[in-house]
C-alpha cells in the first residue's frame, strides 16, 4: 500500500510538462456527477483553450444506443486537489454532435439568463447552502446511528462538538480544504439538526458560476466518501419521521436590493416569487415535497410565505437586512437535490426579467 500510496502522490513536474484533466459532467438522471480523464500536453488556465470531448451517452442515460455520442464543452476550470500540481477538474456541459445543447443540460439555459443586458446589470449574487447527509455504505443508514435503530432526538447535534454528537468531520474538513485548494469559493461548514447531516456553503458567487462551484464542490465530496467509504446522499427527506430533512437554501440579492433603500427592492422581488410559486416548486428538487412539510423548520410545499428571521417560511430576510434597509434574501425552498444551474437562474429570471400580467398585480 505504500508503494501505491507513492504512485498516486507521484509528483509529475520534474518528468514532464503534460497534465491531467479530468472532466466532469452531469448524467442523465440529473445528480449523478460523471467523469473522465485525458492527458494535455500543458498547464491550462482557459477552458475556451481546451479540446472539446465526447462519451458515451447511452450508458448515461441520455441517447440511445444506435446514435450514442455526446459532446462535452469544457466552461470552467478548477485545481485538482486530488492529483495536485498542474492538474485540473473541468466543468463541462453537453450538446449533440450538431451543437445542440441536451434536454439534461441545464447550464445552458442557464447561461443565457445570466448573459441577458438586465441581468449583467444587477449583478445577482449568490449564497448557497448545501446540506447532505453521509450514510453507511452496506446498509445506507446514517453514519453514527445504530444500525436499524434511532440514536437520541435532535437537539444536541446542530453545530455539535464530541463523538456523541458529531459524525463525519474528517470527511467534511477534508471537503473544506480540498474546495479551497480547488479555488471554489467555499465560505464555511456546520453540522446539521439530524446527526449524520452537514452542510457547506459556497458563495458569494455571481451568475452561472454559483452552478458551476456548487457541481465542482459536490464533486469533490463524491471523491471523498468514495475513499473514505462512505455513501453521499441528497435525499431531501433520507429519514422518515421527525428528522430534520435536507436542503439547499439560497441566498440572494442584486445590486439593486444592495444598494440603499434595497429592501423595498427584496419585497417586491419577494412578491413575485409567491406569483411563480407553483412553478419554483416544480424545479426545485425531487421528493421536496416530503421535505417542505410546514414542520421541522420548513414551510409548507404548496403554500408560499415570508417573513423576517423566520425560519419555517418559503423564503427568510435577515434581522440585519430589515435594520440597514438593503440586504439579500434567503429562499428556503430548494431541496438537497435541487440543480443549482435551474434554482439560480430562475430565481434571476422570475426577479428581474419576468414582468407579471397587469391581472397578476
Amino acid at each position: 500500500m505504500s508503494l501505491l500510496s507513492d504512485l498516486i502522490n507521484l509528483d509529475l513536474s520534474d518528468s514532464t510538462d503534460k497534465i491531467i484533466a479530468e472532466y466532469i459532467w452531469i448524467g442523465g438522471n440529473g445528480m449523478d456527477v460523471r467523469s473522465k480523464a485525458r492527458t494535455l500536453p500543458g498547464p491550462e488556465s482557459d477552458p475556451s483553450k481546451l479540446p472539446k470531448w465526447n462519451y458515451d451517452g447511452s450508458s448515461t442515460n441520455q441517447a440511445p444506443n444506435e446514435d450514442s455520442e455526446i459532446i462535452i464543452y469544457p466552461q470552467a476550470i478548477y485545481k485538482d486537489p486530488f492529483r495536485r500540481g498542474n492538474h485540473i477538474l473541468v466543468m463541462c456541459d453537453a450538446y449533440s454532435p450538431h451543437g445542440d445543447p441536451i434536454s439534461t443540460n441545464k447550464r445552458h439555459h442557464a447561461a443565457n439568463i445570466f448573459n441577458h443586458a438586465d441581468v449583467i446589470e444587477e449583478e445577482p449574487w449568490f449564497g448557497i447552502e448545501q446540506e447532505y447527509t453521509l450514510l453507511q455504505k452496506d446498509v445506507k443508514w446514517p453514519i453514527g446511528w445504530p444500525i436499524g435503530g434511532y440514536p437520541g432526538p435532535q437537539g444536541p447535534y446542530y453545530c455539535g462538538t464530541g463523538a456523541d454528537k458529531a459524525f463525519g468531520r474528517d470527511i467534511v474538513d477534508a471537503h473544506y480544504k480540498a474546495c479551497l485548494y480547488a479555488g471554489i469559493n467555499i465560505s464555511g461548514t456546520n453540522g446539521e439538526v439530524m446527526p449524520g447531516q452537514w452542510e457547506f456553503q459556497v458563495g458569494p458567487t455571481v451568475g452561472v458560476a454559483a452552478g458551476d462551484q456548487v457541481w465542482v464542490a459536490r464533486y469533490i465530496l463524491e471523491r471523498i466518501t468514495e475513499i473514505a467509504g462512505v455513501v453521499l446522499s441528497f435525499d431531501p427527506k433520507p429519514v422518515h419521521g421527525d428528522w430534520n430533512g435536507a436542503g439547499a437554501h439560497t441566498n440572494y440579492s442584486t445590486k439593486s436590493m444592495r444598494s440603499d433603500g434595497g429592501f423595498d427592492v427584496i419585497r417586491k422581488a419577494i412578491g413575485k416569487l409567491e406569483k411563480r410559486h407553483k412553478e419554483h416548486m416544480a424545479a426545485y428538487g425531487e421528493g421536496n415535497e416530503r421535505r417542505l412539510t410546514g414542520k421541522n423548520e420548513t414551510a409548507d410545499f404548496d403554500n408560499f410565505n415570508w417573513g423576517v428571521a423566520n425560519r419555517g417560511a418559503s423564503v427568510r430576510v435577515g434581522r440585519e437586512t430589515e435594520k440597514a434597509d438593503k440586504g439579500y434574501f434567503e429562499d428556503r425552498r430548494p431541496s438537497s437535490n435541487m440543480d443549482p444551474y435551474v434554482v439560480t437562474s430562475m430565481i434571476a429570471e422570475t426577479t428581474i426579467i419576468w414582468q407579471p400580467e397587469s391581472s397578476e398585480l
